[in-house]
């Protein structure tokens, strides 16, 4: 819930003493909530930041992560949650919401995915003395922060042949070319157009980030410390990442590495960076599967079409295949999926490239056998396999993966620099004197 842009104070008033009405014994006001930083229209009250405060440090201890001094953890945070209104905001200008419908199903995966009922689940959370209210705006707002990346980063990344084609002669040229890296990364940013003066301030900062790091600090407690980047409350860890997945910068200092070193201070664009080997292993291991031939009839299931209309009539197709009938001849006339034009031909197919319904069907029949009415999400179906092959699928496999990860790293990259640009845009005014 958005708050209103004027100041927010809220004063408490007193028990007023009855016995002896002198001025000194009169109502007393306390003020017990106050302005930590005006961004843009909003603010950002002392008492929703001691929120986000307390969950912070239950995070941190959780991880065994050593909590940082007070006030440089409530420095981070406050630039966190900066970043977040932010974006908070322009996704409200931009017209993205989030209705009570979607988040209503989002909390009952989450309490699923604890193995609670909805109502169960509301309770645990009380009993942790967390407000069920303010659980469901913190999914709403993490709902349409996903939201905001996706359309500003995710979808806007394209990843061509080209790239895939010249990360492949990358990878064949560079020595550990099937090395992943687990990665520690701390990000000291760089305003855009940033002035000398600012530049030098932000590399002070990084060195004295390095220093920590050279006295022995732990990493995680240095990033909670110092960095900038989004998972710096969360001890900086990446997670495994190939080369694909990091910039070139990164995975040449990675190379250099052994597990447990940190890098020297790194410059890009965004800023400087540091960065910890935390381990590495070997990938791209020859991956042969089982490949199915098939092809099938799809009777979709609609307003005007039951359930058990559509099973009655692909049991009458069934009927006139064992008779004689011609499978592809049939698909053709009766299909209602693209590949009736061939047919019913899904060509060669390796596992996980269906749903499973279809795939557990089809993997039970024998080559040149028709199954029985399969039910799916699509509708109900006809399998009919025809043959079936080992293939080693390695190359398609890396083909695959290098596309995926080459659109993670380019997403995480625009995503990075359009927070900053809608951070240097913001106007934000700190109050920390008052607090």
């Amino acid at each position: 819930m958005q708050r209103s842009p004027v100041v927010r104070i809220l004063f408490a008033l007193f028990f007023v003493t009855l016995a002896t009405p002198s001025w000194a014994q009169r109502a007393r006001i306390e003020l017990v909530d106050r302005i930590v930083a005006v961004v843009n229209n909003d603010v950002i009250t002392q008492f929703e930041f001691n929120e986000r405060l307390r969950v912070v440090q239950r995070q941190l201890e959780g991880q065994g992560i050593k909590l940082p001094p007070r006030e440089v953890l409530e420095k981070q945070l406050l630039e966190r949650v900066i970043n977040e209104k932010v974006q908070l905001q322009f996704a409200a200008e931009t017209g993205i919401r989030v209705d009570d419908a979607m988040l209503d199903r989002a909390i009952g995966r989450i309490a699923e995915g604890n193995r609670m009922s909805l109502d169960g689940f509301r309770q645990a959370l009380e009993k942790d003395g967390m407000s069920f209210t303010k659980f469901r705006e913190d999914i709403r707002n993490e709902i349409i922060l996903s939201r905001v990346k996706e359309r500003e980063a995710d979808n806007r990344v394209t990843v061509t042949e080209s790239e895939v084609e010249h990360f492949f002669a990358s990878q064949a040229a560079a020595q550990g070319s099937d090395t992943e890296f687990n990665v520690g990364h701390i990000l000291i940013q760089v305003p855009e157009q940033a002035s000398p003066e600012q530049i030098q301030t932000r590399k002070a900062r990084a060195e004295q980030a390095l220093n920590e790091l050279k006295k022995g600090a732990d990493f995680a407690q240095v990033s909670a410390s110092f960095s900038d980047a989004p998972n710096a409350l969360q001890g900086g860890e990446l997670g495994w990442r190939s080369a694909s997945r990091l910039p070139q910068l990164f995975s040449d200092a990675l190379n250099a590495l052994q597990p447990g070193q940190t890098s020297g201070l790194l410059r890009s664009p965004n800023g400087f960076h540091l960065l910890k080997l935390i381990d590495k292993r070997g990938r791209d291991v020859p991956l042969v599967v089982t490949q199915t031939h098939a092809r099938h009839i799809l009777i979709k299931t609609s307003e005007l079409i039951s359930e058990a209309d559509a099973k009655r009539r692909l049991t009458e197709l069934k009927e006139r295949l064992d008779n004689g009938a011609g499978f592809a001849e049939l698909a053709r006339l009766q299909s209602e999926d693209g590949s009736a034009a061939k047919g019913g031909d899904l060509g060669w197919l390796s596992p996980g490239d269906t749903v499973p319904e279809f795939e557990k069907a089809m993997d039970a029949l024998a080559a040149n056998t028709v199954s029985e009415p399969i039910r799916s999400p699509f509708g109900w179906h006809l399998i009919q396999v025809l043959e079936r092959r080992r293939e080693d699928v390695t190359q398609e496999k890396q083909k695959l993966k290098a596309r995926l990860e080459i659109r993670e790293r380019k997403a995480d990259e625009a995503y990075q620099e359009f927070v900053r640009q809608l951070r240097d845009r913001a106007y934000v005014e700190y109050r920390t004197e008052d607090r």
